[in-house]
């Protein structure tokens, strides 16, 4: 089958779908490749090391000329005429946020498979899951940068030194993204509570962490506490599927300290943050609401791409090279495959 691999568009967005290791593998399997000139670069990969791995070098219409398209963010605007019946799309979409694009999929009768909902019997999410785990600890970073008095926050250091208090950090949710952000902010030493509903995961981080971190079940009153006393918050609310819902409302946010950050994680599945009225960009991260700093990039590990392309594709090789030898009907032999694939009439 013919492969595309189109050059990702999205603001500051820098991944690439595949690295050259994996079109390698694509290519040993009996795979044409057709990778779109530049698609590379921004993770450090040359057109020159594709063209060693096999592929060809095309333009983004060479690219998505192709029967399969491999990619890693949902496809803008511009890319839409590139759409028809024939085409497998294979690439985060994150539809619950996007009627437009959900709409012209359906439209074209496109063959779209979102990479979140590809989801294993035991319902992890293999190809969700590199993705938060590098949101997850990025959003740490992030939520100790703006606390910078220099980046308009309280002036806090994670950690503090002896004899000064630490910074409050508060992370909604223990799944993948939610543990990662708590390793992370664990490490720089501040206080940290952690929320969710399901106990034993609470319970998991009680034995890994002990005293190191405040565990708390997340129902209302115990999540209103916990933020308004927050000096960061990070949120990692995830229903695969769906819109993210608003655990973070305003009066919430109103009762924050000036200065104080959120960084909402779930932004790119609609956001968990009822201030926050859109997804910001890499060139324009944050917005000031009510004095309080949002961070709410929709592909936060575009900022580090190298490590994530190559995670991503990793993570995706397995299914891309099914997708490749054998079609649509790989649904068939992959129920987690069949489970992702947007239905249309």
């Amino acid at each position: 089958m013919q492969v595309g691999i189109p050059r990702e568009i999205k603001n500051n967005e820098n991944r690439v779908a595949m690295t050259p290791a994996c079109v390698h593998d694509l290519t040993a399997q009996g795979a044409r490749v057709t990778v779109e000139t530049g698609a590379g670069l921004g993770s450090s990969f040359s057109d020159d090391d594709y063209r060693a791995a096999g592929a060809v070098i095309g333009t983004a219409a060479d690219a998505w000329a192709c029967r399969l398209v491999v990619k890693v963010k949902e496809p803008q605007p511009s890319e839409y005429g590139y759409f028809r019946p024939d085409l497998i799309l294979f690439t985060f979409l994150h539809l619950a946020a996007n009627e437009t694009l959900e709409a012209k999929l359906r439209e074209t009768k496109v063959k779209a498979i979102a990479y979140e909902l590809v989801q294993l019997p035991d319902g992890s999410l293999p190809l969700l899951a590199p993705m938060s785990e590098i949101a997850g600890r990025l959003g740490a970073m992030m939520a100790e940068y703006y606390l910078q008095k220099t980046q308009g926050g309280r002036g806090l250091l994670a950690g503090g030194v002896p004899g000064v208090e630490k910074a409050r950090f508060t992370i909604i949710g223990a799944g993948t993204a939610g543990r990662a952000a708590l390793q992370a902010v664990v490490g720089m030493g501040a206080d940290v509570t952690i929320l969710d509903n399901q106990i034993a995961k609470l319970a998991r981080l009680e034995e890994q962490y002990q005293s190191r971190v405040r565990t708390l079940f997340s129902n209302r009153k115990n999540l209103e506490d916990a933020v308004t006393a927050s000096d960061a918050v990070i949120s990692t609310v995830l229903v695969p599927g769906a819109r993210a819902p608003h655990l973070v409302t305003s009066d919430m946010v109103r009762r924050m300290s000036t200065g104080s950050v959120i960084v909402d994680i779930a932004i790119d599945q609609g956001g968990s943050v009822e201030t926050i009225p859109h997804s910001t960009t890499h060139d324009d991260p944050v917005l000031v609401i009510d004095g309080v700093i949002h961070y709410a990039v929709a592909n936060m590990p575009g900022a580090v791409p190298r490590t994530a392309t190559t995670a991503l594709s990793n993570a995706t090789l397995p299914y891309v090279l099914l997708l490749a030898e054998h079609g649509l009907a790989a649904l068939d032999i992959t129920p987690e495959l069949a489970r992702a694939i947007l239905h249309v009439e």
